[in-house]
């Protein structure tokens, strides 16, 4: 039986589709659908000073400006503390100089009394007078031990650069060829704490 235009068909499928709803608009009379918004929703203004990440906001020049004056005195007051402690440093080291130089002193003023002692008797026995003298003069090579500056005069051992300063070279036959024959000038202190080498000939080399 043939259809009448403009009439639908009971019996045909609904072949509405949602989706095309949605494209085209609820139908006419259609009850407006519930749930969360499928498409964009409205745009929200963006609050000033914060980017588009959602950072922090920027600094402004203000803020800079009072930074950079903040490194500056920082910066300024290490400066201060650097200088103030170089002082410091070079007083202490003047004062500790002086301090060394009294226990120096201190340390010979006997031997200086020694020797006063000898000279008042000099017109005594001469045998006493040179004993006298050698009993100073062992007296000072104690006191400059006890500094830290021992005597080094020894001879027949091995020439120790370190420790002798060639004067002359001699001809031996009863000594070792490069051990120091003679001692001209005692050495005292070694290694970083030498007052002077000692001053020696050594036995020729054949």
């Amino acid at each position: 039986m043939p259809m009448h235009p403009g009439k639908p068909d009971p019996a045909a499928p609904d072949h509405t589709d949602p989706a095309s709803e949605d494209a085209v608009g609820p139908l006419p009379g259609a009850p407006p659908r519930s749930g969360p918004p499928t498409g964009p929703g409205p745009a929200t203004d963006a609050q000033p000073g914060v980017g588009a990440a959602g950072g922090a906001p920027a600094p402004s020049e203000d803020e800079y400006t009072a930074e950079l004056k903040e490194l500056e005195d920082r910066w300024r007051r290490a400066l201060a503390d650097l200088d103030n402690l170089r002082k410091r440093h070079a007083r202490e080291l003047e004062r500790e100089r002086k301090a060394e130089g009294s226990r120096t002193a201190a340390a010979f003023l006997p031997v200086l009394d020694n020797l006063e002692l000898a000279l008042t008797h000099a017109g005594a026995d001469p045998g006493a007078i040179v004993e006298g003298v050698q009993a100073v003069r062992d007296q000072a090579v104690n006191v400059l031990e006890l500094l830290g500056y021992p005597r080094h005069a020894e001879t027949g051992v091995a020439f120790d650069p370190a420790r002798h300063e060639v004067i002359g070279v001699v001809q031996d036959p009863d000594a070792s060829p490069g051990t120091v024959v003679d001692v001209l000038r005692p050495g005292y202190g070694d290694g970083e704490r030498q007052l002077r080498p000692a001053a020696v000939t050594v036995a020729k080399r054949e």
